[in-house]
């Protein structure tokens, strides 16, 4: 069923109003002379503006008529620029200088490791995981400089392993946060150190986080695929391993993606079949270099092709194939129910949408807030909501900040 337009032209000023500021509806109501009833009615369909208040609103939301007018959706509004300014400035060399002694490797790899873990499974991630990054960035890099001139050669490789472990875990902090030149600039970093510590496989691990950041960037999806088939070649003169099966995998799924974001179906699903499949089997449950890969990440990427490709039919059918409690990432666990609630969202089963979203506020809030998609899910099921829910879904958008 096709929106109307006056729904369609109350979600763009919805949209423009929380995109530019995001003011209140009372601000921009007062500011045009009309009441916020009278704005929110507006904005869920229930009310058609004049063209003059038209003319008004988009002059205070900073926009052309047109831009309320037009029948294309709203450009996607990417994460919030949320990344902590001390960790910005950590990673820009602006943290308070160290002149003491540098840490020993295994307690850098102890922190590290601990940070990850905490980034994989804590449901309030965001907050947990920035009070620790600036020292830990501080305290690796001042250990790589110490190493670097020193005579300890197995010291100073297994530094630059955790530097490059660390700089993982930052390329999705970042890009998370809305800071992908810093992400894109940590996963150089990345496979730099990779690179000097001769470690192959986190040199491929490097590679799938650059795939991801490319990802993330319009029009990278060329870009990303052919990065994750280059670091595949690079890694087939290694011995069998279930790491390089893992790594390979990983590196299949961020090509598979690639496709289809290019609308390439079919080639995303044969990829999935011909190559993630026997690497999932081969590599088994497991989550080598924090890269969630596995049989269950698989079936993951597969469910994300069908909701990219609008089959939600497919999609719901390989979800019920999926157990996310094999998932060791809480945020591979969203995805995967983000993903369903949109399956149902393009079946407008309005009842089951708000199941999932309230799981997903379950899983992790803080993820909830920064997804557009979920965020946008909660906005769609405002304007349509049957008086059943409807109590339940504002509730949800006002914990949200949405109203």
């Amino acid at each position: 069923m096709t929106d109307s337009p006056a729904l369609l032209v109350g979600a763009r000023i919805w949209h423009f109003r929380r995109k530019n500021g995001n003011r209140t509806q009372a601000t921009i109501a007062g500011l045009c002379g009309i009441t916020e009833r009278y704005l929110r009615m507006i904005e869920t369909g229930k009310r058609t503006p004049s063209s003059a208040l038209l003319a008004r609103i988009a002059a205070e939301l900073g926009v052309p008529i047109s831009a309320l007018l037009t029948q294309d959706s709203p450009e996607p509004g990417g994460p919030p620029l949320t990344t902590a300014p001390d960790v910005v400035r950590a990673l820009m060399g602006y943290a308070p200088s160290r002149s003491s002694d540098v840490m020993p490797p295994a307690i850098l790899r102890e922190r590290v490791e601990g940070a990850w873990r905490t980034w994989q499974t804590s449901p309030e991630r965001y907050t947990d995981i920035e009070p620790i990054l600036p020292a830990l960035v501080t305290d690796v890099e001042h250990a790589v400089r110490g190493y670097r001139v020193g005579s300890d050669g197995a010291a100073r490789r297994d530094v630059l392993r955790t530097a490059a472990d660390l700089y993982g875990l930052l390329r999705s902090y970042c890009r998370r946060t809305g800071r992908l030149d810093l992400s894109l600039m940590v996963a150089d970093r990345a496979r730099r150190a990779a690179e000097d510590a001769d470690d192959p496989i986190r040199l491929a691990a490097a590679e799938w986080n650059l795939g991801h950041c490319l990802l993330s960037r319009g029009g990278g999806a060329e870009e990303a695929r052919d990065v994750a088939g280059f670091a595949v070649e690079q890694l087939q003169d290694l011995p069998p391993s279930a790491e390089k099966s893992a790594m390979q995998g990983a590196l299949e799924l961020v090509r598979v993606v690639a496709d289809a974001k290019r609308r390439k179906w079919w080639d995303a699903r044969e990829r999935i079949t011909q190559q993630a499949v026997p690497l999932g089997a081969a590599a088994g449950e497991a989550n080598i270099q924090w890269t969630v890969f596995g049989p269950t990440n698989v079936h993951l990427h597969a469910l994300s092709i069908e909701m990219l490709a609008g089959d939600s039919t497919e999609g719901l059918r390989l979800a019920d194939e999926v157990d996310i409690s094999l998932l060791p990432s809480r945020e591979r666990q969203f995805t995967f129910t983000l993903e369903l609630a949109r399956c149902y969202d393009l079946r407008r089963d309005d009842a089951a949408v708000l199941v999932h979203l309230l799981d997903l506020e379950k899983l992790s809030y803080e993820d909830m807030a920064r997804s557009s998609l979920a965020t946008e899910m909660v906005t769609g099921l405002l304007h349509r909501v049957r008086p059943t829910y409807r109590r339940q879904v504002t509730a949800l958008a006002e914990r949200l900040h949405l109203t």
